[in-house]
């Protein structure tokens, strides 16, 4: 088991992960989107998706720093183990928490405005369980291993494992040593990797280039004033007049 889930899990996750987008993006080109719910609600939404999006985006820098910046990397400029604990407990718990209150604000309106809950798909509701599992893990792993004196150092073994993938030659025993918690939080966060192409997250890799260069969008008035009726003109015009 402990060989499945470390040394051949991540890599089903992401080759489904891989396979599942090229599908998507060939046969539900048009389905490659937010499924946006601005015109049905917005004021709840206008607070709740940029504290889901910063908040996420903060977690996923704070990962990406901690499994693939070595320790080595961050001694050498002084920023030793126990200031960086300092950094991922704070900064990190603090901006879970920022994205687990976007989501659940997100849930509350989706659930509350019939024309977002009908527009609801279990994709979605699945989607919402895995995404805020794997945040609350992550939190509840860190403050049971973690202190502001000091706190487990997952950079000298998670990350290690996480590195070894990229060589094909997984350190099982690394990852098998961990906290249960970390392990828990690992196997969700891959379920949310294999999900992500079946999902509105989807979205997350789509890179907005060419609405740097799109047109101007031009609108007309709804103004009934404007609407109305132009005066009628003859048909023809005198030369020189």
């Amino acid at each position: 088991m402990k060989t499945f889930l470390w040394g051949a899990l991540p890599y089903i996750a992401v080759a489904i992960l891989v396979t599942g987008l090229v599908w998507r993006y060939r046969y539900d080109k048009f389905g490659w989107t937010t499924r946006s719910s601005e015109s049905y609600e917005r004021k709840v939404l206008n607070i709740a998706s940029p504290m889901f999006h910063y908040g996420i985006l903060f977690v996923l820098v704070g990962h990406l720093m901690g499994l693939f910046v070595p320790a080595s990397w961050t001694d050498a400029i002084g920023f030793d183990e126990h200031w960086y604990n300092l950094l991922s407990l704070f900064g990190g718990v603090a901006a879970g928490a920022l994205a687990v209150i976007g989501i659940l604000m997100l849930i509350y309106r989706r659930r509350t405005t019939a024309a977002v809950f009908r527009a609801t798909t279990r994709n979605d509701k699945l989607m919402y369980v895995v995404l805020l599992s794997a945040i609350v893990l992550g939190m509840v792993a860190k403050l049971t291993h973690a202190g502001i004196h000091e706190g487990y150092d997952y950079r000298s073994t998670i990350a290690v494992w996480c590195r070894s993938l990229f060589t094909l030659n997984p350190k099982v025993s690394l990852m098998a040593g961990a906290p249960v918690l970390f392990q828990i939080h690992a196997v969700v966060g891959l379920l949310l990797f294999a999900l992500l192409p079946f999902t509105r997250l989807v979205h997350m890799f789509s890179a907005p280039v060419q609405y740097l260069f799109r047109p101007y969008i031009v609108y007309r008035s709804r103004d009934p004033r404007r609407l109305a009726e132009s005066p009628t003109r003859r048909g023809w015009e005198g030369i020189g007049s």
